[in-house]
């Protein structure tokens, strides 16, 4: 059982590398044509055409360079972040992109190593079925030509198929099990040593995207302070005022109608309960009480429970997350859903909330019209704040007509 069990999970992950080895031949092939492409329209330049057409290929290799990307975490020592569409269109803005470097430098490379390791490793995966058909049909090659496989011996009957055949059989299943992991790991550690950036680059990015979430962080913290300070104005202060004037009052008619004291003091207990209702929701609006309680995952079952539209979650095993990040998860999924129901109307939202490795992972899909943008309100805008302030990510994509999938990643290692 534990042997058939191995096989069983060695099949599998050849599986995965044969089809990890197809896209990348495929991949391959595609530079081939890509390439010359690239260095005709380079050439064009001197005339100006290539100064229209270039960024537009330089856009195509990026999106073939961030799939490569997208797929180096199964087979590479370490995963590659995407580095996502150019920001703009002109050719000078598009070069001085640093990820552009590495997608050239990259591109001439998966054309040669692409290709061949992903041929290879397609070949290796399918040949036990090519070696067990040519074994089972010997009868079908003429006598004075007969079938010779891996190891040049004939086979001309039943007897020498299964001596000859058997053998080369298992050989083959060898090869199908071993090779395409093998070949897969090489090409995806070739993209990866192309595509990821240098330890400077690193550092460099690092640098501006802690300068950015510092000061979304501060403004978003400002904002905060300010919605705070105005829910207490115009609620809970409010409510306080009425209270002191109420008691006032029946101070004052205390001695000259003790039984007019009653009502008012009933109104100034209703008016003190309500400015405790209106505190609490303040304070919960700063750190929800059930995530003290029930920690993230009941909180989340919670939220998606009172969705106003059919929800669902799925929660994987999560494990010990700052208080910041739950905070900022939980926010950011309470919005989600809120915003599928009121802008997106969807028929229906699911929530996976899991942790991968150091980072806890949100994703929220809804079947809604889709077509959210960040820009156009201050939902998708708030979110963002409040996940890059925990060191996190937020992803938004929205095609038009949908559906929306929005992923949370915030880091929970101490």
């Amino acid at each position: 059982m534990i042997a058939f069990s191995m096989a069983r999970a060695s099949g599998v992950r050849s599986a995965h590398a044969a089809g990890y080895c197809a896209v990348a031949c495929v991949r391959g092939l595609t530079l081939v044509v890509l390439v010359p492409v690239l260095m005709y329209s380079a050439v064009l330049c001197l005339v100006g055409v290539g100064l229209l057409v270039l960024p537009l290929e330089l856009r195509l290799l990026r999106r073939l360079a961030d799939g490569e990307r997208e797929r180096l975490g199964r087979w590479a020592a370490a995963s590659t972040a995407p580095a996502g569409p150019h920001a703009r269109r002109r050719l000078m803005a598009v070069l001085s992109d640093p990820a552009t470097g590495r997608d050239l430098r990259w591109a001439p490379c998966m054309m040669v190593v692409g290709t061949t390791f992903g041929l290879i490793g397609v070949a290796l995966f399918l040949f036990p079925a090519a070696v067990l058909a040519l074994v089972g049909l010997w009868w079908l090659f003429p006598e004075d030509e007969p079938i010779r496989l891996m190891l040049n011996i004939p086979i001309d009957g039943w007897g020498s198929a299964v001596y000859v055949g058997v053998p080369q059989f298992l050989l083959s299943v060898l090869l199908a099990l071993f090779g395409p992991p093998l070949l897969a790991r090489l090409a995806a550690s070739v993209s990866r040593w192309l595509l990821a950036p240098s330890a400077a680059a690193i550092l460099a990015e690092r640098v501006l995207t802690l300068d950015r979430t510092r000061t979304g962080a501060i403004n978003a913290h400002g904002s905060e302070l300010r919605r705070i300070e105005r829910d207490l104005h115009d609620g809970t202060q409010a409510r306080l005022v009425s209270l002191a004037m109420q008691l006032g009052l029946a101070e004052r008619t205390l001695g000259s109608n003790p039984a007019a004291v009653g009502p008012l003091l009933a109104r100034a207990r209703e008016g003190a309960e309500e400015a405790m209702a209106e505190l609490r929701d303040v304070l919960r609006s700063v750190y929800p009480p059930i995530l003290a309680d029930r920690g993230l995952a009941g909180a989340v079952s919670a939220v998606v429970a009172r969705c106003p539209i059919p929800a669902t979650v799925e929660l994987g095993e999560l494990g010990d997350v700052p208080a910041q990040a739950e905070v900022a998860v939980y926010f950011a999924i309470t919005e989600a859903l809120t915003n599928a129901a009121k802008h997106g109307h969807a028929g229906s939202v699911s929530v996976t909330l899991a942790r991968v490795g150091g980072t806890v992972r949100a994703v929220i899909t809804d079947d809604g019209r889709g077509g959210a943008v960040e820009g156009s309100g201050t939902g998708l805008r708030g979110m963002r704040q409040r996940v890059e302030a925990v060191d996190g990510g937020l992803r938004v994509q929205s095609p038009p007509g949908g559906p929306t999938v929005i992923t949370v990643e915030c880091p929970c290692e101490s």
